[in-house]
């Protein structure tokens, strides 16, 4: 769609002429997410400095029917913020304040374009920890993490996202605001619209300011590293840890193909002959640490691991977690497009999952190696291609999609963390069946009646 002048000029008296942009140089760059092959160009760019504006513009766009896409960083891996209908991006990036951080209630008010790492950074100026750590938190937004239910490499024992929402300040698409749930870490009155909005992926409300829990900094952290002469072996190493009580802070896997990418990539002295490197890292006591960490390198031993590591200082436990952290750009020099994507199976199939999709990888001919979460079974299936190659790229989403139905068929999830957007829509309905899709378009129209806010995604 175009728009006019005359709503053109009504977005610049609301939010100022210098944070309006329509010239297609301008508005090109947020076409696109982090998600490739997704592009859609949006007809404005609108950058608002607080829910008064927000309001406001949702109040026009209603009015003129006109979709508008909320919009953090852009960091998102299922292009869950392309404007496939047109329309206006909504960025909220203006919005980054910290209000307040209290120690004493355990609580963060942030609003909604916040980095994540800023965050972070300033709760653990005050021996705090901002638990939820997604793999882009140098650059996402907690207004994003919140609007996609962000995971990372500490949500077997932390959690995710969603676990430290404790209230919102959201506006609906008529420009109501509302306050969800609040300062306490108790409270059941009504529907949990905190939960609702949580992972809604900017379909239901804008989100523009958020109160998350902190926790105590824990006193110490370290890492180990286990080497497997298969992802099977790894696997059952996994249960056995879980088996024997422990929950720790960290529990990642690389497939073999992954281990020689970071090796080649980052240089790190990893090994090289083995099928699987499991990753492993605590927090708390320095004693619980010591004792957890070493009560896992003995269930790895007894599993069949190689060789078993514990990092010898701070140094070298930040090594040892950029080996994981560093799975994606490792992998992306090995083409020119990379796609990445996420599924979710019960921890005990993880081994079986992985084959399943070294199997479809072959029969599809594309390369495609795997990452991911061993603890609570989030898998990052990547696959590296020559953009260029059609034939490649469609294959490798013909691949994608059964390894979407092997999930669901091992009783697991086409998305961990990830999210729906617009690249797991088409496999939504087979996760979910057509009562609960039904169910979501009718609670879509409930918060959203013209249909304007983020159409074309989960329940629209």
């Amino acid at each position: 769609m175009t728009l006019d002048r005359t709503l053109v000029a009504e977005l610049e008296a609301i939010v100022g002429a210098k944070h309006v942009r329509t010239d297609p140089g301008d508005v090109e760059p947020y076409a696109r997410d982090a998600t490739p092959v997704f592009r859609a160009v949006p007809d404005a760019v609108v950058w608002p400095a607080d829910t008064e504006q927000v309001a406001a513009l949702l109040r026009l766009a209603t009015e003129r029917r006109v979709p508008v896409v909320p919009r953090g960083a852009g960091s998102n891996l299922c292009a869950a913020t392309v404007p496939e209908r047109g329309g206006i991006v909504l960025v909220l990036t203006r919005m980054d304040r910290i209000l307040e951080i209290s120690p004493g209630e355990l609580l963060a008010r942030v609003e909604a374009g916040v980095p994540t790492s800023v965050l972070a950074d300033a709760a653990a100026a005050q021996g705090l920890l901002y638990a939820p750590d997604p793999g882009s938190r140098t650059v996402s937004t907690v207004g994003g993490n919140v609007a996609t239910c962000a995971g990372g490499l500490r949500g077997l024992k932390y959690g995710v996202t969603r676990n430290y929402v404790l209230g919102t300040t959201a506006v609906l698409p008529t420009g109501e605001v509302i306050s969800t749930g609040g300062r306490l870490w108790k409270d059941v009155a009504g529907y949990d619209l905190t939960r609702l909005l949580t992972g809604s992926e900017g379909t239901l409300g804008v989100l523009t300011e958020l109160t998350v829990a902190l926790l105590p900094m824990p006193a110490t952290t370290n890492t180990g590293v286990a080497y497997f002469g298969s992802l099977a072996e790894a696997g059952r190493a996994v249960d056995a840890i879980i088996g024997d009580g422990i929950v720790p802070a960290t529990l990642e896997f690389l497939d073999a193909k992954c281990i020689g990418a970071v090796e080649e990539y980052a240089n790190l002295g990893l090994r090289l002959d083995a099928g699987a490197l499991l990753l492993f890292g605590d927090d708390g006591p320095a004693d619980v640490v010591d004792r957890n960490l070493g009560r896992i390198g003995e269930q790895c031993t007894i599993s069949g691991a190689l060789e078993v590591t514990l990092a010898e200082d701070v140094a070298r436990s930040e090594a040892l977690l950029t080996a994981r952290r560093c799975s994606l750009p490792a992998l992306s020099r090995l083409g020119t497009l990379t796609l990445l994507e996420d599924a979710t199976v019960p921890r005990p199939r993880l081994a079986a999952m992985v084959d399943r999709i070294d199997e479809i990888a072959d029969r599809y001919e594309v390369p495609m190696a795997t990452f991911g979460h061993a603890g609570d079974g989030n898998l990052h299936p990547t696959c590296v291609v020559d953009q260029r190659d059609e034939a490649a790229i469609h294959r490798a989403h013909k691949a994608f999609g059964d390894v979407f139905a092997a999930a669901i068929e091992m009783d697991g999830t086409i998305t961990g963390e990830h999210g729906v957007g617009a690249a797991k829509l088409p496999y939504l309905a087979a996760r979910l069946g057509a009562d609960q899709m039904a169910l979501l378009r009718r609670i879509k129209a409930a918060f959203d009646p013209a249909g304007i806010l983020n159409p074309g995604k989960l329940g629209s």
